[in-house]
């Protein structure tokens, strides 16, 4: 994880130097506080990447002498194809929507919404992906 953390320290020095030359340009607050919130961001992933870095073992692709074997075997568990994501994000389109248009439609995409959350929630409990 060392590399990941040297790119995110690169990337908080460039936003630490860019956001005082952007204020001092633009004069924009707008700007000014995402470019700030960015860098205090990416400085929080920088030391929480580095402080993880220095207390586990080195991977493969950390060390030197790695070869592409030392990756070699089961990388996790990867779900399947999945169709309950996108019922979620419809209903929640549906959610908001429903804010702007009527209460009606908030109202059933709430409904909808919790009949998606919870097939995606219970997917792997029954059915064709059962355990």
């Amino acid at each position: 994880m060392k590399i990941e953390a040297w790119i995110f320290a690169v990337c908080s020095i460039f936003l630490l130097v860019v956001t005082p030359a952007y204020w001092l340009i633009a004069g924009d607050w707008t700007g000014t506080s995402a470019l700030t919130m960015t860098f205090l961001l990416t400085t929080l992933i920088t030391f929480y990447l580095g402080f993880h870095a220095r207390r586990m073992e080195p991977r493969p692709e950390d060390r030197k002498d790695g070869e592409i074997a030392d990756g070699a075997g089961e990388l996790g568990f990867f779900p399947p194809y999945s169709w309950w994501p996108m019922w979620c994000a419809m209903c929640l389109a549906a959610i908001a929507l429903g804010v702007a248009i009527g209460w009606w439609l908030f109202i059933i995409g709430l409904v909808l919404g919790s009949v998606a959350l919870s097939g995606l929630i219970f997917e792997y409990y029954r059915g064709e992906h059962a355990h």
